[in-house]
């Protein structure tokens, strides 16, 4: 059981970015709304935050983060990487299978999920394998992870795509037992052998490998295909491309069971970029053309695409500060996360702030079985909620990130949009922007509450 988190009062918020209302913050739920709230008359201390012109959302989820441990803490911790998460106004995240060792047993699944409770900033939900040590070769232990006290229902060998339809087939069918996920890294090994860029203009002029469009969609055509098959869930990890949204939306037409995600770097940034041969920009997939980050905030704003997802990959200095060739693949992107979807979707007038609470909350607590997570602002509901200003400005600094990681694509870039406070179970673990305290777990050891 957790210890009593505190009464919080706040004032005059626009909930979710309409009519300003009071929320009253009790024990871990919403336990009031309204206008003229009062603080006074009540048996337990209040803290009364003012919150006119901010705006109040959902705590935000991401589906897609890579927190390194365990055996890559010279990269990312579970602590480091949700203080950043915390700070970006997240109050679950997904961390990804690609660890040392693999999280392909119930063992390690546990250990991140315990290390999670320990650090107490966000819910960690363990993403499991698809295969053992991520070789695309055996099914890993689905249904124990999926028993295990992490409660495992998305599993994904994200960062290596599992190309053989046949183990394809029979993850998903697998995961049907459980209500879980197949989330696919779609990408044709093939086709990608030592791609450095997309495959286009750019990496003509610069003599780069090119990385087609097309090793992704075949990839995605053929696994929407095995999922009506099978009537089983496929979520499309970190779509990229314009011919890829198109064939996500013929799925959905049909009824098939697919859902699907786009990071806030195929949002913005484009192949042009890697002009500079700086290796922040060298990401999986990579970063594409105009026309495909277009079809994609199309497909973003008409729910073609489901959720935002960072893919949040921190790396140690050395692994990017490199020649193109030898350096990682990967962005950090939680404590920006935000602020980009602000200055690509709504400010663009794509979305309204309701649609953000959907697109990286609602939806995607949906598509990862969180329950408590994603929930309406509304009384009886939990409190995982955040206050942004979306007035707010700032230029970011990637040594003044709680991220490990320095590799931020937007350094130096002004963007809109700041979290001001993030209620994590009802426990504020950011306040006035910076981070308070963790959620006060009484037993960090212990199972799901």
């Amino acid at each position: 059981m957790a210890a009593n988190t505190g009464t919080y009062l706040i004032r005059g918020a626009s909930i979710l970015g309409g009519e300003p209302a009071d929320l009253l913050i009790r024990d871990g739920v919403i336990a009031e709304t309204g206008t003229n709230l009062s603080a006074e008359g009540r048996a337990d201390d209040v803290t009364v935050i003012d919150a006119a012109g901010l705006v109040a959302l959902p705590g935000m989820v991401d589906v897609h983060t890579h927190l390194r441990e365990p055996g890559r803490e010279d990269a990312e911790t579970v602590e480091t990487g949700t203080r950043a998460a915390a700070l970006g106004g997240y109050t679950a995240v997904h961390a990804m299978a690609n660890s040392t060792p693999v999280a392909d047993t119930a063992g390690v699944v546990e250990q991140v999920y315990t290390l999670g409770r320990a650090a107490g900033w966000v819910d960690v939900r363990p993403v499991g394998a698809v295969t053992v040590g991520l070789a695309g070769e055996q099914l890993a232990e689905l249904g124990a992870m999926a028993d295990s006290r992490a409660r495992v229902r998305m599993f994904s060998d994200d960062g290596i795509c599992v190309h053989d339809p046949v183990l394809m087939r029979r993850a998903l069918e697998y995961v049907k037992a459980f209500d879980g996920v197949v989330a696919q890294h779609a990408q044709e090994p093939r086709l990608t052998a030592g791609a450095q860029m997309n495959e286009g203009e750019v990496s003509a002029v610069l003599g780069l490998a090119g990385w087609p469009a097309v090793a992704e969609e075949s990839i995605i055509a053929r696994d929407v295909l095995l999922a009506q098959h099978v009537g089983s869930r496929l979520h499309v990890c970190h779509v990229s491309t314009a011919g890829s949204v198109e064939i996500i939306r013929w799925a959905k037409e049909r009824g098939i069971n697919v859902t699907a995600e786009v990071t806030p770097h195929h949002l913005l940034l484009t192949d042009d970029l890697v002009r500079s041969y700086d290796p922040v920009f060298k990401v999986n997939p990579p970063l594409r053309t105009d026309a495909d980050v277009q079809a994609l905030r199309a497909g973003l704003a008409d729910g073609t695409i489901d959720v935002v997802g960072t893919d949040h990959a921190p790396h140690p200095s050395e692994h990017k500060e490199c020649e193109w060739a030898q350096a990682a693949m990967g962005m950090t992107g939680l404590e920006t996360a935000l602020s980009v979807v602000q200055h690509t979707m709504i400010e663009t007038g794509l979305m309204t702030w309701a649609d953000f609470a959907r697109v990286t909350s609602t939806a995607a607590a949906k598509i990862g079985r969180l329950a408590d997570q994603g929930r309406p602002l509304e009384a009886g509901e939990p409190a995982n909620v955040i206050l942004v200003d979306p007035a707010a400005r700032w230029t970011v600094d990637p040594f003044r990130m709680a991220t490990m990681g320095r590799n931020s694509p937007f350094k130096g870039r002004e963007l809109p949009g700041k979290v001001v406070a993030t209620f994590f179970k009802g426990h504020p673990t950011v306040l006035d922007g910076e981070l308070n305290t963790p959620y006060p777990y009484a037993d960090a050891t212990a199972g799901v509450a």
